[in-house]
């Protein structure tokens, strides 16, 4: 018997800025899936479940978000990208949407994920740039905030970067994350660079508690050496703040095959 039901790929695109993160709230509260399952569920006149890669908090941002729905809508692909974009505000947009097969699924089908962190090291942020950039005051060491970011390639056990209180202490995986590669960009404007990372999963607040600790680094409030020692220790308590929200991108969500 055929299965009645499309699975459909979404690539999205969002400012988070308006929003209390990915995840739709019993409280009402407006979130991006939220807001994308009831432009779908106008279009095609189904309830739909809009399951995405990862759930990225409140105030974060996405440039290629993946997420994916199951429908009995014949809408072409092009027809949702073009309906779904008229009736979304302009802070979320779909960037794409395929027929994929129905054992896809965009969180577990997931090979990698990589996420932009962004900061400004400097006294004055242009108005126009504090919502995508996380400013400190001070002159940063970016040799040092590249010597941290390499200790974190490889496999680890990430709990020191862990939000508490964020995984089930009995899945098998506990906080062992591989990081396939960990570098910094340094853009042309003074004091600003970014910080990119690329694993095969992310534990909740991860890349906002790295970033938070090598930027602790960086204004020389903390050594390399107590980036690799907090690393090593497996300790929330001993890593640095978790670095504002804004600065967060989800860059993009890879996939094996073609």
């Amino acid at each position: 018997m055929s299965d009645p039901l499309r699975t459909v790929k979404l690539v999205l695109a969002y400012d988070g800025t308006n929003y209390c993160g990915w995840q739709r709230q019993r409280s009402g509260q407006q979130t991006i899936q939220g807001m994308i399952e009831e432009k779908i569920s106008i279009m095609t006149g189904c309830q739909v479940v809009l399951h995405g890669a990862g759930r990225t908090d409140a105030g974060v941002h996405a440039l290629a978000m993946v997420a994916h729905f199951r429908t009995p809508s014949a809408i072409p692909c092009r027809g949702l990208v073009g309906g779904l974009n008229s009736l979304l505000p302009e802070d979320i947009r779909v960037l794409a949407a395929t027929d994929e097969a129905p054992e896809f699924h965009a969180r577990r089908s997931a090979a990698a994920k990589i996420y932009w962190y962004q900061f400004f090291f400097g006294d004055i942020l242009l108005p126009t740039w504090r919502l995508y950039w996380a400013r400190y005051r001070g002159k940063a060491d970016y040799s040092a905030m590249e010597a941290c970011l390499q200790l974190l390639v490889g496999e680890h056990d990430f709990s020191s970067f862990e939000a508490t209180g964020s995984r089930d202490p009995a899945a098998a995986r506990g906080a062992v994350r591989t990081i396939f590669y960990a570098r910094l960009h340094r853009l042309e404007a003074p004091g600003m660079v970014r910080m990119e990372i690329c694993g095969d999963g992310f534990l909740r607040h991860m890349v906002r508690n790295i970033a938070g600790t090598v930027a602790e680094v960086a204004l020389a409030k903390r050594s390399i050496e107590d980036f690799h020692s907090i690393l090593l220790a497996k300790d929330r308590s001993l890593a640095g703040p978790t670095a504002p929200a804004r600065g967060l991108f989800l860059k993009e969500v890879k996939y094996h095959g073609p």
